[in-house]
């Protein structure tokens, strides 16, 4: 197997959408992991560490999606995040992959599950909003996660993402430097993306699945929410599994908007084990 860093998994492949920049370890069955919204985000930042746990059974692809890290720059009417999905599966000449998505990145795994259910063998999202729903709490307006999360777009300094980070998770413990700089260090690396995020800021974004098509999706599907997600409230993740017939939730106390991160040895054994269901 060759070695786990982020250089040596990286690759890119040209699509329809534009180049894809993604990063593949392990063999097996593929599992392809999408990342959320906030500046700086790309695959490897966000899966790192689950693609190093799970690649030892599965064939792992974290992507960056258009509009993000090293893949290519895209309008806000041009993101059409589930469309390029299939066709990276396309390009790589997958036929079907389980798809786990964290935010934004679990908003376009319910879509490709609801537009391409052939594809999709398998469906883990967290902390994903419902379809139909803003992501709003008892107040009218943007939670105070997406409300920093927008802040860091127009101010992707390493002390903005600090707050970032820190709204992102519940243990401090995991608020660190380094991730704050590193954020910051791929927000930075591409202005264009920021500038592009920035324009669709407050705009209907209507690529995401409803009702209706939720409650058609039939995959298997694992639902993973934290308890105190202050970007997404843990509401949609209820709402989500209401919707879809073959779904179960899983809600973890102590826990924020990446429970991939903060609670990873649980993830993926979690993952593991609903992949061979």
């Amino acid at each position: 197997m060759i070695p786990f860093t982020e250089e040596a998994t990286a690759k890119v492949v040209d699509t329809p959408s534009g180049k894809i920049r993604y990063h593949e370890y392990g063999e097996g069955h593929p599992v392809v992991f999408l990342h959320g919204s906030g500046p700086g985000a790309t695959g490897w930042s966000n899966f790192a560490a689950n693609m190093k746990a799970l690649g030892t059974e599965y064939r792992c692809l974290a992507v960056d999606m258009p509009g993000w890290g090293g893949s290519a720059p895209v309008t806000p009417a041009e993101r059409v995040h589930h469309r390029t999905a299939v066709e990276l599966l396309d390009a790589l000449q997958i036929d079907a992959a389980a798809f786990i998505g964290n935010s934004m990145g679990g908003a376009t795994c319910l879509k490709v599950a609801a537009s391409a259910p052939e594809r999709v063998t398998h469906l883990v999202t967290m902390g994903a909003g419902a379809g139909g729903a803003k992501f709003f709490g008892a107040a009218d307006g943007p939670t105070e996660g997406l409300k920093v999360l927008q802040r860091a777009y127009r101010d992707p300094s390493p002390e903005t993402m600090r707050e970032l980070v820190e709204i992102m998770i519940f243990d401090p413990a995991f608020a660190t430097d380094a991730l704050a700089e590193e954020r910051s260090r791929n927000a930075t690396a591409n202005p264009e993306h920021l500038a592009n995020f920035i324009s669709g800021i407050g705009k209907d974004r209507p690529h995401r699945a409803t009702d209706a098509e939720l409650a058609a999706i039939s995959v298997p599907t694992m639902i993973i929410h934290g308890r105190d997600d202050r970007v997404v409230h843990f509401e949609n993740g209820l709402k989500l599994c209401t919707l879809i017939p073959n779904s179960r939730l899983v809600l973890l106390n102590r826990c924020g908007h990446w429970a991939q991160l903060e609670h990873a040895d649980e993830f993926n054994g979690l993952v593991a084990n609903f992949l061979k269901s």
